[in-house]
């Protein structure tokens, strides 16, 4: 049986310039990481119901990001 999953906006009202094409979730699912076609890391906080505010973005990749890994501790 498949479990539903909600669909989530990630930026709001208004969708970013940049394009995204990675997206990767904390395992606290606290945190949502993106990167995108132009080469930004994007950091998002996501509260207990589900709202979503940007917290920082990352510049100095020249390519695309289009995979996003966590690392071990």
């Amino acid at each position: 049986m498949k479990a539903l999953v909600p669909a989530v906006a990630v930026w709001g009202r208004t969708a970013p310039s940049h394009s995204i094409t990675a997206v990767m979730i904390t395992d606290d699912q606290r945190t949502i990481v993106t990167g995108s076609q132009e080469g930004q890391i994007c950091l998002w906080d996501l509260s207990s119901d589900l709202q979503i505010s940007s917290k920082e973005i990352l510049f100095g990749h020249t390519a695309s990001v289009t995979c996003l890994a966590k690392a071990r501790e």
